[in-house]
């Protein structure tokens, strides 16, 4: 398929810059993919369309202070976004440095708190190694100096603020390693949870930690040309016995977000099931793809012609994601990470 077929027109006043003011009130579009039909509520009432047995399947990755805004020894700015540390070392850092002048090798980087990196390596595509340094811990120090790595589409007067400490993580996120919330799940609450289980509709976890890829624009024409960036990940025996018997009953299994979702599908389409297993995983998942797990998929709106939305259309159909968004947009539903949710039955 070709990159236009998934292009749309979204008056930017759509785009959330903030979060609702309760989670479980931002608002829900049920999609259902057999009668194309589309109805409209708000996230406190996602019961109402789940069944006993059916099992929700959530990412608890917890979003990490990853974002830092420094100064290069030129005094140019510099913002850095740090992707991941290198194993057995918590100081040495994959990043991607902003500056209108990359960082020369060996030249430092200087933050607040006292923290400063060296530049260790230029990898390419902005990547940089980067070597911190800082009196005592380095994850202390990051809590401190980092901020919430908020999209760049959130476009605010003022820096992240301190709410969003709260709102762009999951109640339930509880394994640091994400520089992007898993966004699908930002609408549960504790108290939604329980009401849902008093239902009996169940949930379990597992882990994928969001990297930059979920931001990279597919710049292929064609779309199968684009290639995934890998996100790692990590699915226990516990989790996969519950989809397991949740398939064996027959009942649904509804992945939350699009990282649940190719999590899962990643393991299914090369063991066959879902087993345990930890890895990293490039899943690409577009129209022609056919799922092996997902009977169900909460998910938010995206942008236009951006992986999520691919995957979104591969699992609803691409007609109907087009009826969809058209409707989303006419009764001003709110777009992308602090947005209103869409359900795929």
């Amino acid at each position: 398929m070709e990159l236009n077929e998934l292009m749309y027109e979204l008056p930017r006043s759509l785009i959330a810059s903030y979060p609702a003011k309760e989670r479980t009130r931002s608002r829900l579009m049920v999609v259902e993919r057999k009668s194309g039909r589309i109805s409209h509520g708000e996230f406190h009432a996602v019961g109402e369309y789940l069944s006993s047995g059916d099992l929700l399947v959530l990412n608890d990755s917890r979003v990490f202070p990853a974002r830092l805004l420094g100064k290069k020894e030129t005094g140019g700015d510099a913002g850095v976004l740090l992707i991941e540390s290198f194993p057995g070392d918590a100081r040495l850092w994959i990043a991607l440095v902003d500056a209108a002048k990359k960082p020369r090798l060996g030249s430092r980087l200087q933050f607040s708190g006292g923290l400063s990196a060296r530049v260790v390596g230029i990898m390419g595509r902005g990547r940089f190694g980067l070597r911190f340094r800082c009196r005592g811990d380095f994850m202390e120090a990051l809590a401190r100096v980092g901020e919430p790595p908020l999209p760049p589409y959130i476009q605010r007067t003022r820096r992240p603020e301190a709410s969003d400490w709260e709102r762009y993580q999951t109640v339930y996120a509880s394994a640091p390693g994400s520089v992007a919330a898993p966004t699908a799940g930002l609408h549960f609450t504790e108290e939604l949870f329980a009401t849902l289980e008093e239902k009996g509709v169940a949930r379990t976890f597992l882990t994928l930690h969001v990297g930059p890829g979920t931001f990279e624009p597919v710049r292929s024409e064609v779309v199968d040309a684009h290639h995934m960036e890998g996100e790692r990940y990590t699915l226990s025996a516990a989790t996969a016995a519950k989809i397991e018997e949740t398939k064996k009953k027959r009942r649904r299994v509804i992945a939350v977000g699009s990282t649940s979702t190719r999590t899962l599908e990643g393991i299914a389409q090369r063991d066959g099931k879902v087993a345990a297993d930890h890895g990293v995983t490039r899943l690409f998942i577009r129209p022609g793809y056919s799922f092996r797990v997902l009977d169900g998929l909460i998910t938010n709106f995206h942008l236009p012609a951006s992986t999520p939305l691919l995957l979104v259309a591969a699992f609803a159909g691409l007609d109907l994601v087009r009826e969809a968004y058209r409707e989303a947009v006419r009764m001003r539903y709110r777009f992308y990470s602090y947005g209103d949710a869409m359900l795929i039955l």
